[in-house]
């Protein structure tokens, strides 16, 4: 039995981690004759309630947090991270699941939304490094979802790209950052942040960080409506430390130079093949298939 490839999903909750996966299970059937796919999905949330995919398996089946909290009286987070410790106690759980699938098939993760499963608490890394003992080294890749609405805010951008930046250190994974709900923003001022050469420069252009009049960017500013002069002088203080502190994360950003965004848009099928082709890019899939597709159409050509 050979290893399927493995995409895991993660990202914040409510990026679009399901929709994601929802719509590539979608395409790899609308896929041409030659390319089309099985895109199995399976479900690791034990807090999620409702998909459009059709599930392969699901760790509700395993265990589910409204039963830790009904039976412990733990509270949605605390009940999410028990659900997955204990997932880690019954891992030969997952890799039965696992087994069903040979090296040709193509398995969609789709990860909790509790990003401190990535960056803080090692379950996921725990979960990764287990599936390596099975021999998915290879197979593996981590997809991570931002929402593309974190472009109309340059603050909010820098984050979600330290975020970005923080799973996929944490993970040591093959690594793809894809920008959903693409379909919900304008098209010119998504494009004119990923064109921008740094982070840096988008505080720059963006961030008005020079400009103390652009409210758009002054997260003191509510606290300065009437105050007075000695408080007002505060308040700038805050602010210059507040951009001092931002240029710094940038500076992070730019010093790793690895942070970059795919954008998708789930209504564009160009854009979703895109996105796909990138992912199987990172893992190397598909290769072996291409090579056979290439031999079917010579053999056409010497029939006709």
């Amino acid at each position: 039995m050979g290893r399927c490839a493995i995409q895991l999903v993660t990202g914040p909750a409510g990026s679009g981690k399901s929709t994601y996966s929802h719509i590539m299970q979608e395409h790899g059937l609308a896929m041409g004759d030659k390319h089309r796919r099985r895109i199995h999905v399976a479900n690791l949330d034990p807090a999620a309630e409702h998909f459009r995919y059709d599930v392969a398996f699901d760790i509700r089946d395993l265990i589910s947090v409204d039963d830790v909290m009904d039976e412990l009286q733990l509270g949605p987070n605390g009940s999410l991270v028990y659900c997955m410790e204990y997932l880690l106690e019954n891992m030969d759980w997952l890799e039965e699941a696992l087994d069903s699938y040979d090296d040709d098939e193509y398995l969609i993760i789709d990860c909790p939304g509790q990003i401190e499963l990535y960056t803080h608490i090692p379950v996921m890394n725990k979960i990764i490094d287990q599936l390596r003992t099975w021999g998915y080294s290879d197979n593996m890749v981590s997809v991570f979802i931002v929402d593309a609405t974190f472009v109309t805010d340059p603050a909010k951008f820098i984050s979600g790209s330290l975020l970005a930046l923080s799973a996929m250190i944490s993970m040591q994974l093959p690594h793809v950052n894809v920008m959903s709900k693409c379909d919900l923003v304008e098209e010119a001022s998504m494009d004119r942040v990923l064109e921008m050469e740094s982070a840096l420069q988008l505080w720059d252009v963006l961030g008005d960080r020079s400009n103390s009049s652009n409210s758009s960017f002054q997260p003191f500013q509510h606290l300065q409506p009437n105050a007075a002069s000695s408080e007002n002088t505060q308040n700038n203080m805050r602010e210059r430390r507040w951009s001092r502190l931002t240029e710094s994360i940038c500076s992070l950003l730019d010093d790793y130079s690895m942070v970059g965004f795919v954008p998708l848009n789930i209504n564009d099928e160009d854009s979703v093949s895109h996105v796909l082709a990138t992912v199987d890019h990172a893992i190397q899939y598909g290769e072996d298939l291409e090579v056979k597709g290439c031999d079917y159409d010579d053999d056409e050509g010497e029939t006709e």
